[in-house]
């Protein structure tokens, strides 16, 4: 039996868009853009499940309360990328390379520049954490078989105590700016917000349209289809009637 520890006192320490599970598990599954069946996630294995939709104050929720439960040693990072954003592709970065200057080193998102993480705070979370990346999947059972996957390799708990850390939400990209960054970040969020609603705009009327297409068409080929078995059975029946009369 590995060694498990006692996550900080409250935890998750960071309020968000989760859900939680085995305190004890050594799995937290974020699932970036989509809105995916988190309870059932968590009912399989995860300690914590949800959504991650911004480089910045999104991934700095996540940290907070990995760190802060030392039993945590897998993130699995699943569901579809979050478009402007790039939320999936900046926290794998942040793992791998760290942040230099505020800003997430490699990050190809809009603003990823983190506020509330010390150097320590991120050293503790490449440490502890294993990411596993298999992102554009949304299907519940190639999650779970992961999840069965990486219980199976239970390390057992970070050999260092709980570390906490505040994260402050300061209203988005506003808290960047606070930070050092161009204030222009803000004016940027807001456009990548428009266009994401717009984009969303744009693929559910692209949706509707190939939907009644579909259905169109297919009306078309039941006609046909319907057609030809009473031209099948005219051919068949014809000379029966002729004969008759």
């Amino acid at each position: 039996m590995v060694e498990k520890k006692s996550p900080a006192s409250g935890w998750p320490i960071a309020q968000g868009d989760f859900h939680t599970g085995d305190a004890q598990s050594c799995v937290a599954v974020v699932t970036m853009g989509s809105h995916l069946d988190e309870q059932g996630i968590c009912d399989a294995g995860a300690a914590i499940a949800g959504s991650c939709k911004t480089e910045n104050l999104g991934i700095e929720k996540i940290i907070a309360n990995v760190i802060s439960n030392p039993n945590i040693r897998f993130i699995l990072c699943c569901g579809t990328e979050v478009k402007g954003h790039l939320s999936g592709q900046s926290f794998i970065a942040l793992h791998a390379g760290g942040v230099s200057g505020g800003k997430i080193v490699g990050a190809q998102g809009a603003i990823p520049f983190i506020e509330n993480l010390t150097d320590d705070a991120i050293k503790r979370f490449q440490d502890q954490i294993e990411m596993v990346n298999i992102m554009e999947s949304e299907d519940m059972g190639t999650i779970k078989a992961k999840i069965n996957e990486l219980k199976a390799k239970d390390p057992g708990a970070f050999p260092a105590e709980p570390m906490i850390v505040e994260v402050k939400e300061a209203g988005g990209a506003a808290e960047v700016a606070a930070a050092g960054a161009n204030p222009q970040f803000l004016e940027i969020e807001e456009r990548l917000n428009a266009i994401e609603e717009r984009i969303e705009f744009v693929d559910a009327e692209i949706a509707q349209r190939v939907g009644r297409k579909v259905g169109r068409d297919i009306g078309i080929l039941y006609g046909l289809v319907a057609g030809l078995i009473v031209f099948m059975m005219l051919l068949v029946l014809l000379p029966k009637l002729v004969g008759y009369l």
